[in-house]
Formats: structure tokens, C-alpha cells, sequence
């Protein structure tokens, strides 16, 4: 597969990936590499990674942080810093982030902000870190269970997607990162869309070929608004809501906590059904989402005391402006539309269409 230019990075994939990275040590010479893992890559994709990694004389340091993204806050980006000082690292020194969008996020973050800045690389392990969470140069932590609140935008010197390393994740992680390519394709690009919900099996060979065209679309769209001024904005489809959900669960004791895509996936049900009310989408294009996301995300039910306080999170959301929830809806599907405004009672039309 070709790589692909970002605006201030590389994606490589598979057979170019290792010759990439240690071209690259090899032509920086950093003072010394440190591999952020969580306790799942370190077991199930560090020895492999290090095993294919021509460090040379460079000392190479692991850091290993919980997994899981109620463990993507402050605290860890502060042991993470601490360890770094601790080992020495300095201006020269490069991060590897080898995990999900937790590491890549968090480690992103470190990377940007120690010593105002160094070097790093992003290694996704995850299908959603793959086709969105490592691409991008979104970096950050939650503050609280809101969720992305601390962060900036800063691009990574590359991103390294080997694709074997989706053989180490459970089904429901690989269906979690399977809803932001249907957004993709929702935002962007309709036969996209067509190819994903007439695709039945995750694991087939022809997933390498969605993963590229998804980082494609993605790299289309941030490469022309970087810092989210506006086109940009349309990524966020389905995460007003979205991210306002995932927060109530997983700050809830007495709920179960919802992975990244399926509550994106909620949030594209009820945001789609909005775009009939407000952004003119056709029920039958309507009906075309629901039955297609619903083809692999179950239902979850949402009481309506639940919506009322999912509803009051929406005020958190980063797209707001002048005390106003901002949503992306859609006018069709690969045509958004951004900065629509929803008053409360259709969001209450759309949970209890969402409920039956």
C-alpha cells in the first residue's frame, strides 16, 4: 500500500512500516526511545514491535500505563512525565505510542507537552486507533468522564499501521473501531458507505483496503482545516451525542461502561434521525442508517432520566460557541452539514425513536 502524506507526517502501512521506522532512528539518531504500552499491547504487540525495531546503540525505555479510558487522564500523563525525567529524556528523545486511542491520544499528549515538545511516533494496535484515534494530531486527556477536554493538536513525525496486530483484539473492540468508518462513510462518501454495510466479515482481506480508504478520507478533510475551524468539524458526526453518552456510562456506577464505537454508533442513530427534522435527510436514506448500523450495534436502552443528563452534558461538547450546542447532521448521506442548532425537545423525539 502506498503511503500516505499528511500534513506534517507519514502513514505507512504493513510491508513498509519497520523499514520506515528504522530509516528513520537511523536518520535522527534520537538520544533515547521510549515505547508507551498499556497492559494489553505490552503482552500481546510490544515483544513483536521490539523484535522488528533497529535500535542500534539507542537505549530503549518501556513505559507501561493501565488500559482502558478511565485511565486516560492527568495522573498517567504526570507518572508518564516523571518516568521520562527520571530516564534522562530530553529535546532529542522519541516517544512510540504502541496501543489503542487511549496510548495514542495520551501519548501524544506527553510527546507535545514534555520539554514543550518532542518527537513522536504512533503505532495503532486498534482498528479505531487505526482509521481515526492515531491520525489526525489530536492529542489529549479526559477531565473527569468528560471526555478529549485537555488536549492540542499536534502531529507525530509518522504513523505505523501494521494490520496484524488487529489478530490480538477481542470481536467487540474490532466492531468499536468499525463505527467510525461508517461515519466516514456517512460524512463523506456514499459508496463508501455502501461497501462497509455489504461487508460481512471484519476479519476478511478486504478490510486492509477500508482501513486505507478511511485514513484516506480522514487525511482529505484535516489536511484542508487542521485545526477544526470548519470543514473538520463534519468528523464529529454522531460524537455530540456520542461523547455525551459515553460519559453518563461511564461515569455511572450502575451502568456499564460503552466502548468509543458503540456509544458513536447511539450517537449516529439519534443524530441521523435529528437530520430528518432539521438538516432535511430523507427517511428513506434515514432508514438506510438505521438498519445498517443496527446490522452490528445492539441496542442499548437509555431511561428518560438517563437522556435528561446525557443532555445536560451536551453543554461540555468542544464544538459549542457562545453557550450554543453545535451539531453536525446530515442533508444526505456524504453530504454534511455543520453548526445546527437542536432545541430539546427534538432530542427527546429522537431518544424515544431510538428506545422503540
Amino acid at each position: 500500500m502506498k503511503s500516505i502524506k499528511t500534513k506534517n507526517a507519514i502513514v505507512h502501512f504493513n510491508d513498509n512500516v519497520y523499514n520506515e521506522l528504522n530509516a528513520y532512528i537511523k536518520s535522527t539518531n534520537p538520544s533515547k526511545i521510549f515505547v508507551l504500552v498499556d497492559t494489553n499491547t505490552h503482552d500481546a504487540c510490544l515483544p513483536k514491535f521490539l523484535s522488528q525495531v533497529e535500535s542500534g546503540d539507542i537505549v530503549v525505555e518501556v513505559m507501561e500505563m493501565p488500559e482502558g479510558e478511565d485511565h486516560k487522564t492527568i495522573d498517567i500523563c504526570t507518572g508518564v512525565w516523571e518516568a521520562m525525567s527520571e530516564y534522562y529524556a530530553d529535546r532529542k528523545s522519541l516517544i512510540i505510542n504502541l496501543g489503542g486511542g487511549v496510548v495514542t491520544d495520551l501519548g501524544g499528549f506527553v510527546a507535545s507537552t514534555y520539554m514543550r515538545g518532542i518527537d513522536y511516533i504512533n503505532v495503532p494496535t486498534s482498528l479505531l486507533a487505526m482509521v481515526d484515534a492515531s491520525v489526525g494530531g489530536k492529542t489529549g486527556v479526559d477531565l473527569g468522564n468528560l471526555k478529549n477536554q485537555i488536549g492540542v493538536i499536534s502531529e507525530g513525525s509518522m504513523v505505523l499501521i501494521d494490520t496484524s496486530f488487529l489478530e490480538t483484539l477481542p470481536s467487540n473492540q474490532m466492531v468499536s473501531g468499525y463505527a467510525e468508518m461508517l461515519k466516514h462513510g456517512l460524512i463523506y462518501d456514499d459508496s463508501y458507505w455502501n461497501t462497509l454495510i455489504n461487508f460481512e466479515n471484519l476479519d476478511g482481506s478486504a478490510l486492509n483496503e477500508m482501513i486505507y480508504d478511511s485514513v484516506v478520507i480522514k487525511n482529505k478533510i484535516v489536511t484542508e482545516d487542521p485545526t477544526e475551524q470548519g470543514l473538520r468539524k463534519i468528523l464529529n458526526f454522531g460524537h455530540t451525542l456520542g461523547h455525551a453518552i459515553e460519559s453518563y456510562f461511564l461515569g455511572n456506577a450502575d451502568k456499564t461502561p460503552l466502548l468509543h464505537g458503540e456509544a458513536i454508533a447511539i450517537g449516529m442513530l439519534l443524530e441521523a434521525y435529528i437530520s430528518t427534522k432539521i438538516a432535511g435527510l430523507s427517511n428513506n436514506e434515514f432508514k438506510e442508517i438505521e438498519e445498517g448500523i443496527l446490522k452490528t450495534f445492539s441496542k442499548v436502552e437509555i431511561s428518560e432520566s438517563d437522556q435528561k443528563i446525557i443532555i445536560d452534558l451536551l453543554q461540555y461538547d468542544k464544538k459549542n460557541s457562545h453557550g450554543k450546542v453545535k451539531f453536525v447532521l446530515l442533508e444526505a448521506i456524504g453530504k454534511p452539514k455543520i453548526n445546527c442548532e437542536v432545541n430539546n425537545d427534538i432530542l427527546l423525539e429522537a431518544f424515544k425513536h431510538y428506545n422503540a
